[in-house]
């Protein structure tokens, strides 16, 4: 088969491959993220976050998957997945855009919501048609798990994640006339060395990169039915505020003026 190569592998950012096992008949996604950990670190680092080393851990798993998951997907596809965990209490939120190659994503341990059971919710819009939203619950602490979950149950394709390194990772995915036993029988070592054993065809290059795209006209959408309904419960006695991104965390400051400017124009 021959290699796409996207427009945007010019750009910066971590390229992941997508190979073809063939006679397997499995999809084999691998990268080392080392480069977008670092991205991931600056980003927190230059928003004043500070996630629990149990949750960065986390997310750290989340993220890996995410990015392997995305590369293995159309490219007219933006995908969020929201992981909610139960103990410890928490989510892990991360979104990509394929055409883009971007990623971002965030650890939200406030006021997480108490539920009977871990929920893995996976929100895709693929090009012009409706989103559409899938969840799976999953037991245990691992997002790897329940990246696992998702895929055997809503995508009806099972996917096995391995980490060959501290920051190198790999998926393998089932495609029709799969070698199930082998699938089955993969181990981290025999992943790490399938361009040894194995013929693989290379599908795609894609390159990914750390980037959320939040401005301060975002910021004022999202306040903007706040400020239609209640102005001085939303800013009290102020003249500006703080928001942080949904998605990524980032800090903007929104003035009261900005606000009012902004709800006007919507009216005229």
């Amino acid at each position: 088969m021959p290699e796409s190569t996207p427009p945007n592998l010019a750009e910066p950012g971590l390229e992941i491959r997508t190979e073809f096992v063939r006679s397997r008949h499995v999809l084999l996604a691998r990268a080392s993220l080392g480069e977008l950990f670092v991205d991931y670190y600056l980003h927190l680092g230059a928003q004043q976050m500070k996630p629990a080393p149990e949750h960065d851990a986390m997310f750290k798993r989340a993220l890996a998957a995410f990015v392997l998951h995305g590369a293995s997907r159309p490219r007219n596809e933006m995908t969020a997945w929201t992981i909610n965990f139960q103990e410890p209490r928490v989510n892990l939120f991360l979104t990509g855009d394929n055409e883009l190659g971007t990623v971002t994503g965030r650890v939200f341990d406030e006021n997480v919501k108490e539920l009977p059971e871990n929920i893995f919710y996976a929100d895709v819009v693929r090009g012009r048609t409706p989103a559409r939203r899938s969840a799976v619950s999953f037991a245990g602490a691992d997002p790897v798990v329940a990246v696992e979950k998702f895929y055997a149950q809503s995508e009806q394709r099972p996917a096995r994640l391995f980490q060959l390194a501290e920051e190198e990772w790999a998926m393998v995915s089932e495609h029709p006339d799969c070698d199930v036993t082998w699938f089955n029988a993969l181990t981290t070592d025999s992943v790490r060395d399938l361009a040894k054993t194995e013929t693989l065809v290379l599908m795609e290059r894609r390159v990914m990169r750390w980037h959320c795209g939040c401005n301060q006209g975002r910021m004022l959408e999202v306040l903007a039915p706040a400020m239609r309904q209640d102005p001085q419960g939303l800013f009290g006695d102020d003249e500006k505020i703080e928001i942080r991104c949904p998605r990524c965390g980032a800090r903007h400051a929104v003035t009261r003026e900005a606000m009012e400017a902004f709800v006007a124009s919507r009216r005229s």
